[in-house]
């Protein structure tokens, strides 16, 4: 999605807020080095301001903030849970009128689970 994003996450002893801080402090840093450092990124200026002007809003920060502070994990005990979460993620693009088809959305692992292999962006582990 353009403003957030879902992810179904496993850690080791449960430490998923650690998982999940590390993602937002790595992928932050990533995006934030992309912007400045794309020659024709014509909003560079307009994001990194919004970011910075975030950051400073923020004591647990010292410069840019990408992500927002608050989380809504859902430890996921069952298939049936985990597949109406995976359904519900799936979905979300379509529900936002962004595509028709689920598996029509890049972004999206309902293009795995569609065609059955690893044809995404990126290489995921099949839940079922």
């Amino acid at each position: 999605m353009s403003n957030h994003a879902h992810l179904i996450i496993s850690a080791k002893e449960n430490n998923v807020s650690s998982v999940l801080g590390d993602f937002k402090k790595h992928t932050s840093k990533q995006i934030i080095k992309a912007i400045k450092e794309h020659p024709g990124e014509s909003r560079r200026e307009w994001m990194l301001k919004i970011f910075k002007d975030a950051g400073e809003q923020n004591s647990r920060n010292d410069s840019y903030q990408f992500w927002i502070q608050d989380n809504q994990p859902k430890v996921i005990y069952t298939e049936a849970f985990a597949a109406q979460k995976l359904e519900y993620i799936h979905n979300n693009p379509v529900d936002a009128g962004i595509v028709e088809k689920a598996e029509e959305y890049i972004y999206s692992s309902a293009r795995n689970y569609y065609y059955g292999k690893q044809c995404g962006l990126i290489e995921i582990e099949f839940l079922f």
